[in-house]
């Protein structure tokens, strides 16, 4: 028994020891991705060639120049493949063409390889978790229930009570079979049916096509709410009466689509996937995180939080530290939320740019969002006409449906509307900021002649200099990029920690608190960003000397 008792107390030390070592060479171990500032680009709204009022891959290569200034070494491009756009891409029609709206295929490839002369990385916005009720596949599926494409979707001949994402039944009948398909999101994207290997095999076939083009990864958009389990138990509602996605999404059988994933994407050296993982629970995010599923996923409880608080960021970073295995991602911005300037710091430039600095200078990766860097403002729509979102648009139809009045369905619609971060990208003074020669298909924010890249960049103390200062310093120095936590702490609304990697050290501040902090450095701190009287809404950067 003694004997037996051993040899499980050796199991578990070994295990930890392991877990452990596995952990500090999984933090450590050097790849492109640890080191990379990324850029996300909301493909319609970032440059406009042809005039059409849409962003095109020949507007977005013309602006390349400009990314490469500002630092970045890797572009996340938002889907570009054929669609309907019922929302703006991720119903994909065509996973092997280009949509006209932003060029052709060849315009991409001219793309990825000017980018790569930049020494820039490019990863592509990919969802197979649902296609367009356009697409090949649901067209021919809709058929007959004997067609080779039916057991492509999810079809049932009655639905049970599971809720789209948008609102609403997740079901839709279709009268040419009399059975009803599933969609998680609009009733236009239908969800494939990920427990049939043929739809695995024509997603690897679609990876491997973009692979082999030159594409370095995949953002892959909502890879936990893959269906690979078929409909299973109706989901549970709260005591507010509002549906609780618990069997709709995270199946079984996830992980095991993961791994394939996985595998098909190492069929290609030095490549990088990031998985959109819906929901903000780090216990439901750090599964999906491996050398066998996704690289990094998007943490979106650090990532999304709804108002400022230090103390909350605080507490993310140090879950994230204490429960991450491998690098969490850091970012205040995407094309699903408010903007950074506008849901945290109230317009502030000083508390945004300060936020900046802690995402860029922190553990993990950064993902910067279009604009960001010259400070861009949410848009509201003052009518449904300006609303394009789909989701704020069924919100605002639901709210009618409900008997709302329509300025409460307005308020509602704005609410949900997505539409807020994703105004066209604010080049310069002239008519249309600068983004297109004629009406964007989305409006221009009213600020954009004072707020736009021109204007900025002429000025030193703007907040575009300060980002483009900001990356320099973390493209430039590895312990920004590999640096482990020596210290992490929070005192007075205060955020500091410090970095070490291989000898070095920097020891960061950030003051969100209402009144100045003065830092008393001794001999061995240097000052390399900030005054040591550090104001309200500001930062001081300090390395750390051996003399």
């Amino acid at each position: 028994m003694r004997y037996l008792k051993s040899i499980i107390i050796l199991v578990v030390v070994t295990s930890i020891m392991y877990s452990c070592t596995d952990k500090v060479k999984i933090a450590t171990e050097k790849t492109w991705w640890k080191e990379t500032v990324f850029y996300e680009i909301y493909m319609p709204s970032y440059k406009d060639s042809d005039g059409d009022g849409f962003s095109d891959f020949k507007g977005v290569t013309s602006k390349l120049d400009y990314i490469e200034n500002l630092g970045i070494k890797g572009i996340w491009l938002t889907p570009f493949l054929k669609s309907p756009k019922v929302d703006n891409g991720y119903d994909v029609a065509d996973y092997y063409k280009v949509d006209p709206m932003y060029g052709s295929l060849e315009d991409f490839k001219l793309f990825l390889n000017e980018a790569h002369k930049k020494d820039i990385k490019i990863i592509m916005d990919l969802v197979v978790n649902h296609t367009s009720t356009e697409s090949k596949w649901f067209q021919e599926s809709k058929k007959s229930k004997d067609n080779p494409y039916r057991d492509y979707y999810i079809w049932n001949d009655k639905p049970n009570n599971w809720e789209s994402f948008f609102g609403g039944s997740a079901w839709e009948l279709d009268s040419t079979t009399n059975q009803y398909y599933y969609h998680q999101f609009d009733v236009k994207m239908a969800n494939l049916n990920w427990g049939n290997p043929k739809v695995v095999e024509e997603i690897q076939d679609v990876l491997r096509f973009w692979l082999d083009l030159g594409v370095d990864g995949f953002r892959l958009d909502v890879i936990n709410f893959l269906t690979t389990e078929g409909v299973t138990l109706d989901n549970p509602t709260n005591k507010k009466g509002e549906q609780e996605h618990l069997n709709d999404i995270n199946q079984k059988g996830v992980k095991d689509a993961m791994k394939i994933i996985r595998e098909t994407v190492n069929e290609f050296d030095n490549r990088f996937i990031v998985g959109e993982i819906g929901s903000d629970k780090i216990e439901v995010l750090k599964q999906y995180q491996g050398t066998e599923l996704l690289d990094v996923v998007f943490n979106f409880n650090f990532g999304s939080i709804p108002e400022f608080s230090a103390q909350r960021i605080f507490d993310e970073l140090q879950s994230m530290e204490k429960s991450m295995t491998n690098y969490p991602t850091l970012f205040f911005g995407s094309h699903d939320m408010p903007r950074l300037i506008s849901r945290l710091a109230k317009n502030n430039t000083k508390r945004a740019e300060s936020l900046a600095a802690l995402m860029l200078l922190a553990k993990g990766i950064p993902f910067i969002y279009y604009g960001e860097e010259i400070g861009m403002e949410n848009i509201e729509a003052n009518s449904i006409d300006e609303m394009m979102d789909i989701q704020g648009r069924t919100k605002f139809h639901l709210a009618l449906d409900n008997g709302r009045s329509k300025e409460e369905a307005l308020e509602i619609g704005n609410k949900h509307n997505r539409d807020k971060s994703r105004s066209p990208m604010q080049w310069n003074t002239e008519k249309y900021s600068g983004f297109s020669a004629t009406k964007p298909w989305i409006k221009v924010n009213s600020n954009y002649e004072h707020i736009n890249v021109d204007s900025l960049t002429k000025n030193e103390k703007s907040m575009l200099n300060s980002y483009k200062i900001l990356i320099s310093l973390r493209n430039s120095e590895p312990v920004f990029q590999y640096g482990k936590y020596e210290e992490l702490t929070f005192l007075n609304n205060c955020i500091s920690f410090i970095r070490e990697y291989q000898g070095d050290k920097v020891k960061c501040y950030f003051n969100f608190s209402e009144s100045a902090i003065k830092v008393d450095l001794d001999s061995k701190g240097k000052v390399v960003l900030g005054e040591t009287t550090i104001q309200p809404n500001n930062y001081l950067i300090v390395k750390i000397t051996n003399k």
